[in-house]
């Protein structure tokens, strides 16, 4: 009567299997696709609120000529499909679509979607016409040829009650993390982390071996890092990394990050890779080549914490909202968000008074004209209760930053078949943290305070009280103006560039590049937007130009 067509990882199916088990069910797998499938039958489309993971999935009931779909609470799987004529195609990935339609071309929205890199992964938008994309924390029925699509998460549904003492509030975060990673190390392959250096996937993988530790059962295969190393750059953290993996005694991999070996895979990768953003794919792609190589298939890696806890320089100063005109509180959150900047001439550094002064003249002049971030939710009541922060944090996990960053990794890795797996993303902690004040997530000149308070017995002092962020990106600056400086003077010489309708203004951009390349301008930003504004030219290049014919 049933299929299951199933993308994803229900970690706690065990404890699932057994209360099925005790309903009469039987089973004649090892797999969390039987109990996904059990759980349906028995539960019906309410399963979705038991499981603690990461899925897309399709049930057709042949009885009924029904078929059910899902897509996990923040949307770590992805879920694309198109109606063509009388079919109704769905997949994991557009390009799988591709054929189906009669024509892959741009879409109407190309344009908005290119110039709103962070905004578009939360919404039904495609860049290519005609493919739409099922949204997060959903539920569909399709039947007869019509589909019906309804909400069934809202983490505004689903605020908890907080211990009120701060103490407290650390120490069920800490339990909810390690259980969070408990489950998540639930695997019968190698499993490992892309370790940065920073706080969140160092917090992981320490997580991971306080859990080893202490009960050897909870994964055999785990200790694997691997590190992206950018040597003579300023984005390089491997020395954070090495200490960390010298503190909890394991090896570390390192990989030295060459552009030059990867750049004449460029197209393919953006074949693969299918959307806009706003750096090169190539060191995220080469590292998940390279756990892949070394024989590992299951990461535990941190991303959601920035966007959960606030790790980000313009979510710390929010807060100055909710500081109010307390001397204290601001002069607090200044130090905070300057301790999260780096000296190096590619990065600007402003001062404290006219931080302060811009940040509380542009958020008057918005609340005043109604020009305030908003978000989807901002109708609901419980989004109203929260302060100043956390609604900015809420939108950054629920529909702008996040959403972006979890296609983006679900790509990088499956392009190699590496499966992330991600811990903060738990949504018992997605619950807990988001009823929180924004004085239980910074504080003291420190961001993220509730997770280096937490996890501040498994790791070394340097790494758990570092105040600067770097975040993984591509030192562009760098391949500009040395390995790649020749790939981007001829790619902004050629006439098909120059002739390109994807990109605004060519002339003007081949004048931007090459001011970097010649050495004349050396404003990390400036290129960072360079490169976005050239990758619709890429992308063009490698999604439109072939063949995708069925026959």
């Amino acid at each position: 009567r049933y299929t299951i067509i199933f993308n994803g990882e229900i970690y706690n199916f065990l404890e699932i299997k057994k209360e099925l088990l005790q309903k009469g069910h039987t089973f004649i797998s090892t797999s969390d696709t039987e109990v996904l499938l059990k759980s349906y039958i028995e539960w019906g489309a309410k399963c979705v609120l038991r499981f603690n993971g990461m899925w897309a999935f399709a049930i057709w009931d042949d009885y009924k000529k029904e078929m059910f779909l899902s897509r996990d609470r923040f949307g770590k799987k992805p879920l694309f499909y198109a109606k063509v004529d009388d079919k109704f195609v769905f997949a994991s990935e557009m390009k799988a679509i591709y054929p189906f339609l009669k024509n892959v071309e741009v879409s109407s929205d190309f344009h908005w979607m290119k110039h709103n890199i962070f905004q578009y992964e939360s919404t039904d938008k495609c860049l290519i016409e005609g493919i739409k994309r099922f949204p997060a924390g959903h539920n569909a029925s399709y039947v007869k040829g019509k589909m019906k699509t309804y909400r069934y998460w809202n983490t505004l549904d689903h605020l908890v009650e907080i211990p009120k003492s701060y103490h407290e509030q650390v120490e069920v975060f800490r339990s909810l993390f390690l259980d969070s990673c408990k489950i998540r190390m639930r695997s019968d392959v190698s499993i490992g982390t892309a370790l940065s250096g920073g706080l969140d996937s160092s917090a992981t993988i320490a997580a991971m071996a306080h859990l080893s530790n202490n009960n050897k059962s909870y994964a055999k295969d785990w200790q694997h890092a691997f590190v992206a190393a950018f040597p003579g750059t300023p984005l390089d953290e491997s020395k954070y990394a090495k200490m960390v993996t010298d503190h909890l005694g394991m090896k570390s991999t390192f990989i030295d990050i060459e552009p030059i070996s990867h750049w004449n895979k460029l197209e393919e990768y953006f074949y693969l890779f299918e959307d806009l953003y706003i750096t090169s794919p190539i060191p995220m792609i080469s590292l998940y080549n390279e756990v892949k190589r070394n024989g590992v298939t299951v990461t535990l890696d941190g991303h959601g914490a920035d966007e959960l806890v606030s790790g980000y320089s313009e979510g710390i100063l929010e807060s100055l909202w909710d500081a109010k005109f307390s001397p204290k509180s601001i002069k607090e959150i200044l130090q905070t968000f300057q301790g999260t900047q780096f000296d190096d001439d590619q990065f600007g550094k402003t001062d404290n008074l006219k931080l302060y002064t811009d940040f509380m003249v542009k958020k008057i002049g918005k609340k005043v004209l109604g020009r305030d971030f908003r978000s989807k939710d901002q109708d609901h009541g419980n989004y109203k209760k929260l302060d100043n922060m956390t609604k900015y944090l809420y939108i950054m996990f629920h529909e702008s930053i996040l959403p972006t960053l979890l296609r983006n990794y679900d790509r990088y890795a499956m392009i190699n078949s590496v499966e992330i797996r991600m811990p903060f993303m738990d949504h018992r902690i997605v619950s807990f943290v988001n009823s929180l004040p924004y004085s239980s997530k910074q504080g003291g000149g420190y961001t993220k305070k509730l997770i280096r308070d937490a996890v501040n017995p498994f790791l070394p002092k340097e790494v758990t009280w570092r105040k600067s962020k770097i975040g993984f990106s591509s030192p562009i600056v760098d391949w500009m103006q040395n390995d790649l400086s020749e790939w981007f003077s001829d790619t902004v010489h050629s006439s098909s560039f120059l002739e390109s309708e994807l990109v605004d203004d060519p002339k003007e951009l081949q004048e931007t590049i090459m001011s970097i390349v010649n050495k004349k301008s050396n404003d990390f930003v400036q290129a960072q937007n360079s490169w976005k504004d050239l990758s619709p030219y890429i992308w063009g290049k490698s999604i439109l130009d072939r063949n995708y014919s069925l026959k």
